[in-house]
């Protein structure tokens, strides 16, 4: 007699997450995951609401482990070192997932809590970076943004294939983020 795998709802997303940084967020459907299961598709509607329901777990699970991830590289430091810390586990997390990366872009509607409450720490995160600059409210939310849009920008390049030249991406990477914080600290008012 074989034994069953005890199948839950952690189970199922932990496949879907396999699956999809295995071959792409859009494979990942309830027979992709019944199959690597074992199971039938019906058994899994016990664990989520159909394919919608399991796509908003795998994203809140993303958003969430970004976070885990940023705030672990923030932890002892400050100013230049924790953004520079975070950016390189920014781009860790896209690579280690580069199924699930594209789920950490959007901010959440309003009726995805959990999803909403994933992306304020990530943004409380940030923003405790920044404090230190002494920007102002308004100017470090530009400023958040403005990381943002550096981080996704090279790194989406990066795992789509976009740099293709023998030049070295780390490099670049350090370059860019060094620059952006130059910017921050000659934007930021004297510290008397």
């Amino acid at each position: 007699m074989s034994t069953r795998r005890r199948v839950d709802q952690a189970l199922v997303v932990q496949t879907a997450i396999e699956l999809a940084d295995a071959n792409g967020f859009d494979a990942v459907t309830l027979a992709s995951v019944a199959e690597q299961l074992g199971i039938r598709i019906p058994s899994l509607y016990n664990h989520v609401s159909g394919l919608p329901g399991l796509r908003y777990l795998m994203n809140v699970w993303a958003v969430r482990e970004l976070g885990d991830g940023l705030r672990r590289a923030a932890v002892g430091k400050a100013g230049a070192d924790a953004i520079l810390s975070m950016a390189d586990a920014y781009r860790a997390f896209a690579h280690a997932h580069p199924g699930l990366y594209r789920l950490t872009i959007r901010a959440a509607a309003p009726d995805e809590p959990e999803l909403a409450a994933a992306g304020q720490e990530i943004l409380d995160i940030l923003l405790a970076v920044m404090r230190p600059y002494g920007l102002g409210n308004d100017e470090m939310l530009h400023t958040v943004r403005g990381l943002r849009s550096v981080l996704h920008g090279f790194v989406d390049l990066e795992v789509s294939g976009g740099f293709g030249m023998a030049l070295d991406r780390d490099a670049s990477f350090q370059r860019l983020l060094r620059d952006f914080v130059a910017g921050i600290q000659s934007a930021a008012p004297e510290q008397g």
